[in-house]
């Protein structure tokens, strides 16, 4: 990619986002002449390609797209794990591969290991320089405060041969694009970058809330990257804000902040004692039978709040906007993942469940698994199966998608992975200029099955969303997580769904009764699709739906129990909604207080 490009910053990174777009057909075919160019003698492409006929990059965009298969993560594992023993890069990529991405592996299971060459961080970086310049368009003076954003690092490792192997953001904030970025206003964080790169979570977390308490008046702006994070840091607030009260009227930092670099950068923040900041907090925080609201008393002069709001994120819009009591927009302004940065939200102050992605046709070459339009959708996840071989003339690419449509992402990237399925289930919403428009659905394998039905995350989570809305909102209940694994240890077989719920939002009145609990059980089934329906109900082949209600702090300490085990940082967690490992369950099941069943059959019609 040309560097140069690093340098577009307000109007003309909008130019230069225009542009892109205008020529989208273009820019991709040139992007894939440019992959095949540079990686046309490795070994994977050496299998499908042949240097021969004087055709040029010509022939080899058509042999290309007759030749080169779709793959998923188990093809191209093989080839990851032998240049991470030490061979050459040259298996897949010409580039050197300078570090492993991994995956959170909270989606599927398990982290997966993306190769990345240093081209890879320049793409990234052009990205996230496309963010303000939209932003400022839609909600001017951000220049003129701080952003208070709650950004982690994971502790990284080394491959057998040395590599690095660290997340995606990780790799990002440890790079000198962004220890280096330009020292201009919308660049003013409040967290001192000290603390970012500290690797224990908790005591980053404690120095980058107390870092933006002590600059509350001044925050315009304020997130994490998935909405999770957020909450989480307001749980953490809500155990802590005496502690940071006491730092503030004190002058002093916590003992418990040990890591030197963290503990050197906050004490330079914190300057002098002020009793007045620290009595200002301690009034807010203290003097309230709920915390509804508590982000705009805290920070009174936010704009917006940034973080991922989309697919599984979707789950935290209702708490978002309980602790902002909804006079905050809720912005979510990019999509990517370890494989590929793809797109930006050029509206980004749209509603939640509005969402759509501009796709950037410099990012790597895209295409497209139709997966059908409209009700077709979920019969097309039930017919095809994820790892059957995809005829390479059944893809579509970027700028043949049609409006309304549903499709499965593949991507080609200069770092070696050719055709991969992503995973992700895309519907396009419509065109920013000639670039499509996406929606975000869900991811294609997190679905609960007993026998011939198919849940899909979309699904499970509408369901979900309506049974709480009508039967735990009135109630003043609040769902904080959930998550779901398929149980087959008996028969027939049931899905169980692990909720926590807060009842203490309005403390007057009473806890959720179990009968409300049944009755959730029962809407949620009949909110699933009619095949789970007819196996509940006529086939007997799926057993009543139950839900088991966990002890307050549960999803915190499952987001634990995974980063522990070498996946996700706390920017990175999504919580899975199906459960597989056996070390997760066993740590649900051990919080569980209750458990409730379906009551009856759902409606079902023949």
């Amino acid at each position: 990619m040309d560097g140069k490009k690093l340098e577009y910053k307000g109007g003309e990174a909008v130019k230069e986002l225009e542009r892109l777009t205008r020529k989208a057909g273009e820019v991709q075919e040139e992007i894939l002449r440019k992959i095949l160019a540079q990686n046309w003698g490795t070994q994977y492409l050496n299998k499908y390609l042949y240097m021969g006929g004087g055709g040029g990059m010509g022939d080899a965009v058509s042999q290309f797209k007759k030749r080169v298969p779709v793959i998923t993560y188990k093809d191209i594992r093989p080839y990851i794990l032998r240049i991470a023993s030490g061979e050459d890069s040259n298996l897949i990529t010409a580039h050197p591969i300078t570090e492993i991405i991994c995956s959170s592996g909270t989606s599927a299971g398990e982290p997966k290991l993306m190769p990345s060459i240093a081209e890879d961080l320049d793409r990234r970086t052009f990205l996230y320089n496309l963010i303000m310049p939209i932003m400022n368009q839609h909600v001017p003076g951000l220049d003129e405060g701080k952003a208070m954003y709650l950004y982690f690092v994971k502790a990284e490792m080394s491959t057998p041969c040395g590599l690095p192997a660290r997340t995606v953001l990780t790799s990002y904030y440890k790079s000198a694009h962004f220890k280096h970025r330009p020292h201009d206003p919308f660049n003013d964080f409040t967290s001192p970058d000290a603390a970012i790169l500290c690797y224990d979570s908790d005591q980053s977390m404690y120095c980058q809330l107390l870092a933006g308490l002590i600059h509350r008046q001044r925050v315009l702006r304020l997130g994490a990257v998935f909405a999770s994070a957020l909450l989480r840091s307001i749980s953490f607030l809500e155990r802590h804000w005496r502690d940071f009260c006491q730092d503030i009227r004190s002058g002093e930092l916590n003992e418990g902040i040990t890591d030197s670099g963290c503990r050197s950068a906050m004490l330079d923040l914190i300057g002098p004692l002020d009793p007045d900041l620290a009595e200002e907090i301690e009034d807010i925080c203290s003097q309230t039978t709920s915390w509804k609201g508590i982000i705009c008393r805290l920070w009174p002069n936010a704009k917006y709040i940034e973080a991922v709001v989309t697919g599984s994120m979707s789950q935290y819009v209702p708490a978002l906007k309980y602790y902002s009591d909804d006079k905050l927009p809720l912005v979510c302004t990019m999509y990517a993942s370890s494989e590929c940065y793809f797109g930006v939200n050029v509206n980004p102050l749209c509603e939640p469940s509005e969402v759509s992605f501009t796709l950037l046709p410099n990012m790597g070459y895209f295409e497209f698994i139709p997966l059908g339009e409209n009700g077709s959708l979920f019969m097309d996840f039930e017919e095809e199966d994820e790892e059957e071989e995809v005829p390479q003339s059944k893809l579509v690419d970027l700028v043949h998608v049609k409006v309304g449509c549903y499709y499965e992402l593949v991507v080609t990237t200069f770092s070696g992975l050719n055709r991969y399925r992503i995973g992700d289930v895309l519907q396009v919403t419509g065109f920013h200029n000639h670039a499509p428009q996406f929606r975000f659905i869900c991811r294609r394998n997190v679905v609960l099955s007993i026998d011939n039905d198919k849940t899909n995350e979309e699904d499970l989570h509408r369901s979900i969303t309506a049974a709480v809305k009508r039967l735990l909102e009135p109630r003043h209940a609040l769902l904080v997580e959930y998550t779901s694994y398929a149980d087959t240890s008996s028969v027939p077989g049931h899905y169980v769904i692990y909720w926590e719920i807060n009842n203490t939002i309005h403390p007057q009145e009473p806890p959720v009764s179990a009968e409300a609990v049944e009755e959730c059980c029962i809407a949620v089934e009949e909110g699933l699709d009619y095949v789970y329906r007819r196996c509940r109900t006529n086939d007997k082949s799926v057993g009543p739906l139950e839900i088991r209600v966990v002890k307050a702090g549960t999803f915190e300490k499952l987001m634990d129990l995974f980063i522990a085990q070498g996946g996700a940082s706390i920017n990175q967690y999504k919580t899975p909604r199906c459960v597989k490992s056996k070390a997760a369950l066993k740590l649900l099941n051990a919080n569980v207080s209750s458990c409730y069943f379906s009551p009856r059959y759902p409606a079902w019609d023949a």
